[in-house]
């Protein structure tokens, strides 16, 4: 269903390159109604200034309690997060409530602690290309993006690293024939029994004790772990395989960062830009009626941001499918706009730069092993990912 949806989002049935769809609807339909199921329909939005007025809009709220009735019998895109009742936290809440749960996490995810984590990231690539290279192939996602992004994300949180392995069957990268992993719910509850025998101060450890206070509910306290585990490798994993597709595809841009003519950093935001992690930004639901470009959104509508679509306005870029790791003055949104600006933006940035340098540095001849039409995609309603990214290079014995 998730991918179905994703399609009548997108106006096309090719996941591999959504892009031309997007170009037709951001002319034809920039706002556009959507029939999901039965009874209920959403809003889609494709240009780039409606998409970015949209996610500073109070009156767009991510709150699901403002959706229609009918909402809630569809397919969300979440359901490991609905059905053991882990929402309660920062991306569904608003206001208060929001500042609240974001000021107990935010200083775990400032620019100055990504930084600070780039030595450790730099560990773990290179401890990773170590066990592969003299294979001459690999799969990027199974044996680098993944458990490089899962292993960051719980040293910053305080999970045990030994348990990367599980977190995949909760989110869009686990295959729908793969063994089920051990319940969230029940693994959170055990998580938080053994921070509240041995207390930390590290961002479980911070929450628990929040809970303890009273600042948070034992509800918000589970989701918010869940959310920060979930969110804070999916989108890494997304951009790293997706950086990777858009260099191998360009000889020019490679070159020009193999020859230091254009700085790492720039890429990332150039790939986030040109084929990012986040094809579609989480729904938001009308607090009341909405006008975007002479259309109303009725009160209670879902409303979609197409942030694929946007960044290949070119209203807002010059040449925008064109991929160029030198372009100024790049304003996307794929870590969001306003309040809800992703928390983690500062810290994914730094493992896609640390990741792909590492990557072509150490592996310069690295080429796919299938074409791109082959590659499998993740039928996840809002990540632009991939199964697996199979590669072949020269083999290595050292570094």
């Amino acid at each position: 269903m998730r991918s179905q949806v994703k399609e009548m989002l997108s106006g096309s049935g090719h996941g591999a390159d959504p892009y031309p769809a997007y170009a037709r609807l951001r002319e034809e339909q920039p706002v556009r109604r959507v029939r999901l199921r039965e009874g209920v329909h959403c809003w889609v939005l494709y240009r780039y200034a409606d998409v970015k007025a949209a996610l500073a809009d109070p009156r767009l709220s991510r709150d699901p309690a403002f959706a229609l009735p009918a909402w809630h019998a569809t397919d969300r895109g979440r359901p490991i997060e609905d059905d053991a009742d882990l929402g309660a936290h920062l991306l569904t809440r608003e206001g208060d409530v929001h500042w609240r749960l974001r000021k107990l996490v935010f200083p775990a995810f400032t620019a100055r602690k990504a930084q600070g984590m780039r030595s450790r990231v730099q560990e773990i690539a290179d401890s990773l290309i170590d066990d592969f290279q003299s294979r001459g192939h690999a799969d990027l996602i199974d044996e680098f993006a993944y458990p490089l992004a899962t292993m960051v994300i719980c040293e910053v949180l305080g999970v045990p690293v030994e348990h990367y392995a599980i977190f995949r069957q909760w989110t869009s990268n686990a295959r729908p024939d793969a063994a089920a992993g051990p319940d969230p719910a029940g693994y959170l509850c055990e998580l938080i029994a053994a921070r509240r025998a041995a207390p930390s101060h590290d961002v479980v450890g911070v929450l628990v004790a929040a809970e303890a206070a009273g600042e948070i509910s034992e509800a918000e306290l589970r989701s918010m772990i869940f959310l920060l585990l979930i969110a804070g490798h999916e989108g890494s994993v997304a951009l790293i395989a997706n950086g990777v597709l858009a260099l191998l595809a360009d000889g020019v841009q490679r070159a020009l960062l193999r020859e230091r003519r254009c700085p790492m950093e720039s890429a990332i935001e150039e790939i986030v830009r040109y084929d990012g992690p986040m094809e579609l930004a989480a729904w938001r639901f009308a607090k009341e009626p909405v006008e975007v470009g002479g259309v109303v959104i009725p009160a209670g509508s879902p409303v979609v941001l197409a942030l694929a679509a946007a960044h290949r306005d070119p209203r807002r870029f010059r040449d925008p499918d064109q991929f160029d790791i030198t372009r100024t003055g790049n304003a996307h949104l794929g870590f969001g706009y306003g309040a809800h600006h992703c928390l983690g933006a500062p810290l994914a940035r730094v493992e896609g730069a640390v990741a792909l340098a590492t990557l072509f540095s150490r592996l310069p001849d690295l080429a796919l092993s299938t074409s791109v039409e082959e590659l499998e995609r993740q039928p996840s309603t809002l990540v632009r990912g991939l199964f697996e990214l199979n590669v072949v290079f020269t083999p290595r014995t050292s570094r």
